[in-house]
């Protein structure tokens, strides 16, 4: 039974992750055209998300995401496989996204304790949904408790509707909040990967994280209350 390159190897699995690295690396270099295109709809989706961070256009980060397989391409020859092959790849696009993010003047560096998006009186959730500090009974406290999610039929948590509504949130998250949302919870990231690819520190990437997170659980509250 013959392998297939580039896929079937569990994800973010020590040990499965280079010995899919490597048949996969194998395979590109003997022009293996399948193996290619296996890689790309492994990683496309998520590098046009990662160069979004830093050039904030969807169309540009289409162009850095192509540029980054040209580069592949043409760098498959030096790959030492010192680091897996998605980490090489992705610095590839990290540093061409920067360089065109400079280019366009729309990069910004962040300071490893500056504020993500300079959004640091933003709330995690509505203050409207608290009472306020005069209250004669529950000072601070919610106004309604939020309706437990549990309760909610997993049919309609699982829901098309549901879905479209996260998905939509996300849309409309900051690019930034969006990239680190979607590479957490969509494409399954851990922390250290996306600071790593990204280029954030731990702070930076959990800022980010929380606010989009607290965005997306607002919507689905509101949805599931109505």
């Amino acid at each position: 039974m013959g392998e297939r390159p580039c896929i079937d190897a569990a994800p973010w699995v020590a040990g499965a992750e280079s010995a899919s690295d490597a048949q996969c690396v194998e395979a590109l270099r003997r022009g293996d055209e399948a193996a290619f295109e296996n890689l790309i709809d492994r990683h496309h989706p998520a590098l046009v998300q990662a160069a979004i961070f830093f050039v904030r256009n969807r169309t540009a980060a289409e162009d850095v995401a192509q540029e980054t397989w040209l580069a592949v391409v043409r760098g498959l020859p030096g790959f030492d496989g010192r680091s897996s092959l998605k980490t090489w790849i992705f610095a590839i696009l990290i540093n061409r996204a920067k360089t065109y993010g400079r280019r366009e003047d729309r990069y910004v560096q962040f300071s490893p304790l500056s504020d993500p998006e300079s959004e640091s009186d933003e709330p995690s959730v509505d203050p409207d949904r608290f009472n306020p500090d005069d209250h004669p009974q529950h000072p601070g406290g919610w106004v309604s408790v939020p309706r437990n999610w549990n309760a909610n039929p997993e049919q309609r948590l699982l829901s098309q509707e549901t879905i479209g509504i996260i998905r939509q949130v996300i849309e409309s998250l900051s690019p930034r909040q969006q990239t680190v949302i979607s590479l957490r919870d969509v494409e399954g990231w851990s922390p250290e990967q996306v600071c790593n690819s990204l280029d954030i520190c731990g702070t930076n990437q959990r800022v980010l994280l929380h606010r989009a997170r607290s965005k997306v659980r607002a919507a689905l509250g509101k949805y599931f209350e109505e």
